[in-house]
């Protein structure tokens, strides 16, 4: 699909490393001449990567498998919902004495 994550470069894997920090860099370079991205924008974009991680991991917790949605939007209501299930199981388990962080009922 042509899609490059905002994911780190990695100099180790070739005899002529490329002076960029994320690979996305690379590829705007490549075909286009007047796109340019801010450093501060991409690394704050990769640093939001760890609570998507988190949350992909209570998706898979609670039962529900692999974040599968594609765009943006559909991820997002996607990820909404899992987080909302995700509370439903905090607030039951609380209720029935058992631990609220327990992903299982």
């Amino acid at each position: 699909a042509g899609v490059v994550p905002i994911a780190p470069y990695n100099p180790r894997n070739t005899d002529h490393p490329k002076d960029i920090e994320y690979r996305v860099e690379d590829r705007i370079t490549e075909h286009s001449e007047d796109v340019q991205l801010k450093q501060s924008v991409l690394d704050e974009t990769y640093n939001h990567r760890t609570g998507v991680e988190r949350t992909n991991d209570a998706v898979k917790d609670c039962g529900l498998g692999h974040v599968r949605a594609r765009g943006r939007v559909h991820a997002r209501t996607e990820v909404f919902l899992a987080l909302c299930l995700r509370l439903v199981i905090a607030i039951t388990n609380y209720e029935r004495g058992n631990e609220p962080g327990c992903e299982k009922l």
